[in-house]
């Protein structure tokens, strides 16, 4: 049953129907050829304990991590190598709602389409961008505040997490600190602050020592820092819990928040390309069970594209984008294939040697951008079209020779 919902992931099956005719003709991953009736392999989608597939991808976990610790040729952001002399790891939590039910199920047909299907809240680790815990929650309307108390028990010590605006409540901030957990996040408009110390104050970065909040209904008044930094004519505002800026100094705050953009990233890797917007079941338990599988197959890609980084001795982050993973799913026939092309013949030309056309065709070839399929042949005006559209947005080559997209 793990090798059924992995290949409907990887080989982004279009349905159990599809997936049976796989199954009976060639096999599944691991699993050799069998026959089995559609009905039973439906029906067993609703009823399969998804606490399986979360006890394989926490079985899973240690030993990826183990893999990122032994490869030591792909270097780190210097913001995080920053922090990391002071934290022991750096997390970023949030919640994604789950958008639809996909209906692939036969037993689903009478539900009614775009149906949402509950809300997920997901912490990685910002290093080695590995899922730490996923919980499920079966309104689509819960808020963050519904994952604190599991957030604060699974927080050690000398971590640092990056949250967004949905965890903005000061006793959950005050049970951070209490438990020596330091966060970073944005501040609120027209929030009550108070201003204690001055550590530093210029045009383009302003950072202090404030008090945010007042006595009201309980809640506490903390004690926190507050960084502004100007980018053109963009304000940016920040509150962190670590209060001596030597630790954390204002642009290494502001950059390690940038990429808590990490988390959007994962969710647009589980939900767009590993199919998690469209969920098979309406069942709790199928829909857990489609939560915790994808999470597993998006820690291997994970992996993957790590050991790709580590080879090459490249940056993570220039080889994993949300569009490049990709690659490591196998794409349907129909899908992926390049926009329709126009080819134009004018009567009316001048001469060039067949050399010259190969060349010019082969190069023009090479500029076909976001197709998942090899690009068909010739296409010219299709290049020469993408080409004059990127340099609209002021994206041009830095040479006119190469074997390969300039933009990569």
């Amino acid at each position: 049953m793990v090798a059924a919902v992995l290949t409907l992931l990887w080989r982004q099956v279009p349905g159990v129907q599809e997936l049976n005719r796989l199954l009976a003709r060639e096999g599944l991953l691991w699993c050799h050829a069998t026959k089995v009736a559609q009905q039973s392999l439906s029906e067993r989608f609703l009823v399969f304990p998804a606490e399986l597939f979360e006890r394989v991808l926490k079985d899973l976990l240690p030993r990826l991590q183990l893999n990122w610790q032994q490869r030591l040729r792909r270097p780190l952001p210097d913001s995080v190598k920053f922090a990391l002399n002071n934290f022991e790891r750096i997390w970023i939590a949030d919640g994604s709602t789950l958008e639809a039910l996909f209906r692939k199920l036969k037993s689903l047909e009478d539900l009614k389409a775009g149906q949402l299907a509950g809300k997920i809240c997901t912490v990685i680790d910002l290093v080695n961008r590995l899922p730490i815990e996923v919980w499920f929650h079966t309104n689509p309307a819960a808020s963050e505040t519904n994952f604190e108390a599991p957030l604060l028990n699974l927080l050690p010590a000398k971590t640092l997490i990056l949250l967004d605006r949905g965890f903005y409540h000061f006793q959950f901030l005050q049970q951070l600190i209490n438990q020596e957990a330091h966060f970073i996040t944005r501040l609120k408009a027209k929030a009550s602050i108070k201003y204690l110390k001055i550590f530093s104050y210029d045009h383009s970065i302003k950072d202090r020592l404030i008090q945010l909040g007042t006595v009201r209904r309980g809640a506490p008044v903390l004690t926190l820092r507050l960084i502004e930094i100007k980018v053109g004519k963009t304000s940016y505002s920040y509150i962190t819990s670590v209060l001596d800026p030597v630790i954390l100094p204002p642009y290494v705050v502001a950059d390690l928040y940038r990429r808590r953009w990490r988390i959007e990233e994962a969710f647009y890797t589980v939900k767009r390309l590993l199919g998690l917007s469209y969920l098979w079941t309406g069942s709790i338990n199928g829909v857990k069970l489609q939560v915790w599988a994808t999470w597993l197959f998006y820690a291997v890609l994970i992996d993957l594209a790590d050991a790709v980084a580590d080879e090459l001795s490249l940056p993570f982050d220039r080889i994993y984008a949300r569009d490049d993973l990709s690659w490591f799913v196998k794409v349907p026939d129909k899908v992926g294939l390049a926009r329709p092309i126009r080819l134009t013949v004018h009567e009316k030309g001048h001469q060039v040697s067949i050399e010259s056309v190969l060349d010019t065709t082969l190069k023009l070839t090479l500029l076909h951008h976001g197709a998942l399929k090899e690009p068909r042949l010739p296409m010219p005006l299709y290049g020469s079209d993408r080409m004059a559209y990127l340099r609209l947005q002021g994206i041009r080559p830095s040479a006119l020779d190469g074997d390969r997209q300039f933009w990569l």
